[in-house]
This record gives structure tokens, sequence and C-alpha cells, in this order.
């Protein structure tokens, strides 16, 4: 904690790692070029871009305990909305990270009560397909992977379908977009 009670990063930069930042062309689940090699840190502070400025993870918004902080949790959590309704995000830093890990299971499961908790680790970063998990507050889970969602309750599957036709298209739109946003991004970078 610094003076004033505000947390501060201190030896955390997970964010700059896990997170797509479309103004440098960086994709989530790489390291920024501009994180300090010589410890934690960017290269690029007093310019970085406006989205990493505003960035506050709940951790550093005091929504988490003190030795909940991602680097040592493990995870970057959120709070995102969707629509008129609020999901946390729990980005792992490594594969199989949330069931491995006690202490993320027990913060999940006190927010899944009252809204979606949307659990994903960029192990593939740029994989359009690549698998994702949403706890829902009835004790239902669905699975994610590319164009397929299979509903889990107590751990079995009890329905598997394909996303309906509309959000497939919407979802191919927006991977299409991101994509070129980054592409956009690091061509300028390139110039």
């Amino acid at each position: 904690m610094s003076e004033g009670g505000a947390r501060v990063c201190g030896a955390c930069s997970l964010c700059c790692t896990l997170l797509r930042v479309d103004e440098l062309g960086k994709p989530g689940g790489t390291s920024c070029v501009h994180q300090c090699s010589d410890g934690p840190g960017c290269g690029i502070h007093a310019t970085r871009p406006s989205i990493c400025r505003a960035y506050r993870c709940l951790w550093l918004q005091g929504s988490l305990e003190d030795q909940d902080r991602p680097d040592r949790l493990g995870a970057l959590l959120d709070l995102r909305p969707v629509g008129e309704a609020l999901r946390l995000e729990v980005v792992l830093a490594e594969p199989g990270g949330f069931d491995a890990s006690p202490r993320l299971q027990a913060i999940v499961e006190r927010y899944r009560g009252s809204m979606p908790v949307r659990i994903t680790d960029l192990a593939a970063p740029l994989d359009p397909d690549a698998p994702f998990r949403v706890l829902l507050p009835d004790g239902e889970e669905q699975r994610v992977a590319g164009e397929r969602v299979q509903r889990l309750r107590a751990g079995r599957v009890v329905a598997e379908q394909r996303l309906p036709w509309l959000e497939r298209r919407v979802r191919r739109l927006l991977l299409a977009w991101s994509g070129f946003r980054l592409r956009r991004a690091a061509r300028r970078r390139g110039a």
C-alpha cells in the first residue's frame, strides 16, 4: 500500500503480459516489448497508451485481500460490463491455474453467487478457438471452444451445442476487427 492507502503495482506487472493493447499491436498473453528487463516497470511509462494509464485490476481497486496481488494469485481479475450486468473476468497466467489454486477458487465462488465468471487462459493468445469457461450463479458451467458450447451441471455434461448463427457471425466479425487493429498498430510501430 502507498501512503494514502491506495495500492500500487509494486513488483507485479502481470497485466503487461496478459492484456491486449491494440495501440501497441500487443496481443493478450504476450509480454509487452516495453516491459523493463531489469525488473518490473514500463520503459515508456511517461508516454504509455491511455488504456494502460486507466487500467486498474480488481486488486488495485482494493476489492481483493493484500495477498491476492495478481502475480501471487496467478491470475488477473476484473469486473467487466456485459450489457447491463457485470461479469467477473479471470485471466490465468498459466493453463490449469484455476483448478490448481484453492485461493482463486474461493474468490471466484464468492463472486459467482451474484454474477457469471469467465475464466480464460492465454496459452494460445492468437487462437480464435481457444477454450474458456463461464461459471454461472446457478451452479451451471459452460465450456466454450470455438463455436461449440458444453453445458455442465455438477461436473457432468448435460448439453452440447453449436453457438447460434448470429453469435457465430458476430464472433467472427469481432475477431477480424481485433486482428485488423493489431496488424494496423504493428505496422505503425514498425514505420
